[in-house]
């Protein structure tokens, strides 16, 4: 009889543990459902991050433009300009100037040397931190600049593909010369090749090395993880023949400021061609004529024809990435439309 009662007891304890679990499970379940019922109304009544995004071909105005918003919302300013990443190229890379940099905080500039890597992984993953960090101090996030795939890789939230390197490769492709490279691109990945700069010889070895590597273009790798922000997007324009003229005169201007010297300054600190950085908008003109190759008159038509070429590429990206521009000329009154875009919370 003492093994049926103690029989008794197992089924009882075991009744009662069954039901311990039970009512376990579901008071997690109905916590978990609570909980996302309560995170549901959250971000319903909670207002999405504003970011307000200025883009525009290069010598249109963008950073004059872009300091009088800041100075007028309380915005601080992010660049995405592949090339004012790099130090002491401040000149050539039409840097915003120190009095500019102190009446409105700008960032992403300055952040490596001329002989450092600097991945478009690297400016995504700073750029957001910067974005929450300025909006957590009640300020407007602004991405200003004229690299349109710094822009994209943010707004549509790009998961850059983790594709290992291949040394062999990217020795060959080294040895090409970035039209060769692009040309190759622009075959195997018309997507890509679109939004890529094409003068920066590292990103199209990167993104060549990726599609070779995987057997797939680097576009049908690259997936998306749209961030959920309220943004207002701006393209800075004027007509072309002005912004051409604009364009030659702030050469000329950027001559006479002592752009030669400082790219003389940069071969003295070792940074010169081959380096990726060196292939920005007129260097390699400025070092062809430190070589004694062309005339100093000869590489100011040179630079101004290559900015030229480098608008139009401008034009056909901004044309190509539409998430909803709205176009506007220098003197443009939108400011009315900017606070009404705010206010909505």
């Amino acid at each position: 009889m003492a093994w049926q009662h103690d029989r008794a007891i197992f089924y009882i304890f075991l009744s009662q543990s069954a039901l311990q679990i039970w009512i376990i499970y579901y008071s997690r379940l109905f916590d978990a459902l609570f909980m996302m019922k309560i995170t549901d109304m959250v971000k319903a009544g909670t207002p999405r991050m504003k970011i307000l995004v200025l883009a525009g071909p290069t010598a249109v105005g963008k950073t004059r433009l872009a300091i009088e918003w800041a100075i007028r919302f309380n915005g601080e300013i992010i660049g995405t300009d592949s090339r004012q990443i790099y130090r002491h190229m401040d000149i050539g890379t039409a840097k915003p100037t120190p009095e500019e940099q102190a009446a409105v905080r700008h960032y992403m500039i300055d952040v490596v040397n001329p002989d450092e890597t600097f991945t478009l992984a690297e400016y995504q993953a700073q750029a957001y931190a910067l974005i929450h960090e300025i909006h957590k101090r009640g300020k407007l996030p602004m991405l200003v600049g004229g690299t349109g795939l710094y822009i994209t890789a943010v707004m549509e939230g790009w998961t850059i593909p983790e594709v290992p390197p291949n040394p062999g490769l990217r020795a060959e492709l080294e040895q090409k010369s970035p039209e060769a490279l692009f040309s190759q691109l622009e075959t195997l990945d018309p997507i890509t090749a679109a939004s890529i700069d094409r003068n920066n010889p590292r990103r199209l070895v990167r993104a060549l090395e990726v599609t070779l590597s995987a057997g797939r273009p680097f576009s049908e790798l690259r997936q998306k993880n749209v961030p959920d922000y309220d943004a207002a997007y701006f393209a800075l324009t004027m007509d072309r023949a002005s912004l051409y003229a604009q364009a030659d005169s702030r050469v000329e201007q950027m001559l006479a400021a002592g752009w030669i010297e400082e790219t003389r300054q940069l071969e003295a600190r070792g940074y010169a061609p081959p380096l990726p950085a060196m292939s920005a908008l007129g260097y390699p003109q400025i070092f062809a004529h430190l070589r004694g190759e062309i005339s100093l008159d000869e590489t100011r038509q040179q630079i101004q024809l290559a900015t030229h070429k480098f608008i139009r590429r401008q034009y056909t990206w901004l044309r190509g990435h539409d998430p909803g521009w709205q176009w506007i000329t220098p003197g443009q009154e939108v400011s009315p439309q900017i606070a009404d875009w705010l206010a909505r919370g």
